[in-house]
């Protein structure tokens, strides 16, 4: 068991104060987690420019895009469970060094399919990498306020990351696409060389009696592979429903195989009885629905802009950035809310805002100003702010510390195979609503249709919540130490 960097519970936790050496540490993983997030928001805004170089269909740069997304979404659980028993501070470093190379790779290539290469093998380094990370906080940090402040500055820092990303990466791509990814090598070789001073070193993991569970490891990353798969290609309907169905059922059958392999392991890759925490399964499915929805949103917001509007795709990437404001507000004001008022209350607050947000933007027309779409932006931004980081907390509370890598792996698989969902989802009815037609006006009622993809997610989001807050009602008092746990579920 790793030493916790903050003091144990019942003394000096009572504060959210976060020491000089915790702080190294929590810097260069925030610096990480923004890696990850300005690396995908820079190539969405660059594509245009990649397709127009390298001369790519329309279906081969979706791959560009789809190849992330499968890496990441495959080998997430994995990757988490990898962390626990391999070494999370082992994990991190080796992952990003293969972040480094082959995001160097995607700057020098020449051809589309050395672009999806790169990609994927990016994606499986961030699968890696991300719940290596996010454990390596949840060990070194006790249970109560410090640990949440942390894990709130972290998921501030990840969507200020995505939304700086998308004005980084119209700024690059003016100069030249290639710099969409020679940006992260540089930013990610800084963090590799502090990562190795500051980050502290693993206790040797506990040994399996039944060694590795490697039936179970193949099973669960074909099943994800396979899953995910058949959520990108629902957005191409037009390419014929043969591969998606045959990926589904691949998918699922796989994750039954999974299933009961981890039943009989003497040393499982995932322990099933984590998911009896209902506050664990809600947070989760809390994670999967509003991922979904901002991603299905955002790409919608993108083609509005840039498509029917006529916008740069640097007017576009800065009309999204107030959004990042949830990089100032989850680590100010969220803690407060989370301490006064609880946090599945604070993440229902989150949801009902982004409700709200999305149901702003259903009348949008052809001839909005700034002013008027400003509100659903802001909005966003402060969703963002009481929903991303209460849902880290979450997911992670009251989890063994033996545990915590699959917990995050559990998380970011949440985000990502809602984000392919919410993206396919919105795609699909946005292809399905505009036709054949290719009036301005039959891409508004596309825009339109599509635009309740995302309104219908966080809605779902937001039941399951209550769910929660009403499976508490009448335990009343006020929680000792850390609300956050109570509250959870």
């Amino acid at each position: 068991m790793s030493t916790p960097l903050s003091p144990p519970p019942g003394g000096a936790d009572r504060t959210d104060h976060i020491g000089g050496r915790a702080r190294g540490m929590l810097l260069v993983l925030c610096g990480a987690i923004f890696l990850e997030g300005i690396d995908v928001a820079m190539l969405n805004v660059a594509l245009p420019s990649i397709r127009a170089d390298l001369g790519l269909t329309t279906g081969s740069l979706s791959w560009v895009m789809s190849s992330y997304i499968l890496g990441y979404g495959g080998f997430m659980l994995l990757g988490g469970r990898a962390a626990d028993l391999l070494g999370r501070r082992r994990m991190f470093l080796a992952w990003l060094g293969v972040f480094v190379v082959f995001s160097g790779l995607g700057g020098f290539a020449t051809e589309g399919w050395v672009l999806v290469v790169a990609r994927f093998v990016t994606g499986v380094a961030s699968a890696f990498m991300a719940p290596a990370g996010l454990s390596i906080i949840t060990t070194n940090f006790a249970e109560g306020p410090r640990r949440n402040r942390a894990l709130l500055v972290y998921a501030g820092t990840a969507a200020a990351g995505f939304s700086l990303g998308l004005v980084v990466g119209g700024l690059l791509a003016t100069v030249s696409w290639r710099w969409v990814f020679f940006a992260p090598v540089i930013l990610a070789s800084a963090i590799l060389l502090a990562a190795l001073a500051l980050i502290p070193g693993d206790s040797r993991p506990p040994r399996s009696t039944g060694g590795f569970d490697l039936a179970g490891a193949v099973t669960v990353t074909g099943a994800m592979f396979a899953l995910v798969f058949a959520v990108v290609r629902l957005e191409d309907p037009g390419s014929g429903w043969g591969w998606t169905v045959a990926a589904l059922a691949a998918g699922l059958v796989l994750l039954a195989a999974f299933t009961a392999i981890e039943r009989r392991s003497a040393a499982p890759l995932i322990r099933l009885g984590i998911l009896r925490s209902g506050p664990l399964v809600r947070a989760n499915l809390g994670a999967l629905l509003f991922g979904g929805s901002f991603f299905g949103f955002q790409f919608l917001v993108v083609l509005y802009l840039q498509e029917l509007r006529g916008w740069s795709s640097l007017q576009a990437a800065l009309a999204l950035l107030v959004v990042s404001i949830d990089a100032v507000l989850a680590p100010t004001l969220t803690p407060r809310l989370v301490n006064r008022f609880g946090n599945v209350r604070v993440i229902l607050g989150g949801l009902c805002l982004a409700a709200v947000a999305y149901a702003l933007f259903l009348p949008v027309g052809l001839d909005w100003t700034y002013a008027a779409m400003f509100p659903t932006m802001l909005l966003l931004g402060l969703a963002f702010a009481l929903t991303y980081g209460p849902l880290t907390i979450a997911a992670t509370d009251g989890v063994p510390e033996r545990e915590q890598g699959v917990a995050g792996g559990l998380l970011y698989t949440s985000f990502q195979f809602g984000s392919a969902l919410g993206l396919s989802a919105a795609t699909a009815v946005n292809v399905a609503a505009t036709g054949a037609g290719g009036s301005l006006l039959a891409g508004l009622d596309g825009f339109r249709a599509a635009l309740f993809v995302p309104v219908v997610m966080v809605v779902a989001g937001a039941a399951i919540t209550v769910s929660g807050l009403r499976g508490r009602t009448g335990s009343g008092g006020t929680r000792h130490r850390t609300p956050v746990v109570a509250e959870a579920g």
